[in-house]
């Protein structure tokens, strides 16, 4: 394998860092997308349990925000009917929805990155294989003892080593677009499930308002 990367030349290094980075950036999203770290099935009716008499205190509400991102869209809530118990209902959600844009900044992390690197890895391996390909029609001169020269068993052997280059980069390319599909709608779908969390706690918050 080191023989075949150390042969098709420097243009196939690129793809070794995107292929790196690539895994790097696909185990994090595994760790920080566990449902447990976004939406725990739970949490929301806990919430409602636990402020249904009253606004919490500031520790239940630190301790509620530090349990998930969707602790941190209900503590938002909290905190500002415990800053002000008479704040409007518009006060409220805005505090709310200021809470998800930050959490839907944090889901979607890294995801424009995967995405790069799965459309630019077919285009790196076709650039080492293109430029693999001039070195080697460019050395072919008469009488030069260049690879290729007279022999077209050598010849396809070097236009064989070009096209490593092309074949690593779909390698890289199609796992990182499955991995970012996958990513995409498991986010869209937390999204989804933080938004009707946020509304319903919203509406019980209103209710204890008044």
């Amino acid at each position: 394998m080191f023989s075949i990367i150390v042969a098709a030349g420097w243009p196939i290094w690129p793809l070794l860092a995107c292929s790196i980075i690539a895994l790097a950036l696909v185990i994090e999203r595994f760790t920080s997308l566990k449902t447990v770290r976004v939406l725990p099935p739970k949490l929301l009716d806990e919430a409602i349990t636990v402020s249904h008499g009253a606004v919490p205190g500031p520790d239940v509400v630190t301790k509620l925000e530090r349990n998930s991102m969707l602790g941190q869209v209900l503590a938002a809530g909290l905190r500002a009917l415990n800053a002000n118990p008479r704040c409007t209902e518009e006060d409220l959600r805005a505090a709310m929805e200021a809470s998800g844009r930050t959490v839907a900044h944090k889901l979607e992390r890294y995801l424009p990155a995967l995405a790069t690197i799965a459309s630019a890895a077919p285009l790196l391996g076709l650039l080492g294989t293109v430029i693999g390909m001039i070195e080697i029609f460019g050395s072919q001169s008469p009488g030069s003892g260049a690879v290729g020269s007279g022999n077209p068993a050598q010849l396809a052997h070097g236009i064989s080593i070009a096209l490593y280059n092309t074949a690593f980069g779909l390698i890289v390319a199609i796992p990182t677009l499955i991995f970012w599909r996958y990513f995409r709608s498991r986010v869209d779908e937390y999204l989804l499930n933080l938004e009707l969390s946020g509304e319903r706690f919203a509406r019980h918050l209103n209710a204890l308002r008044k």
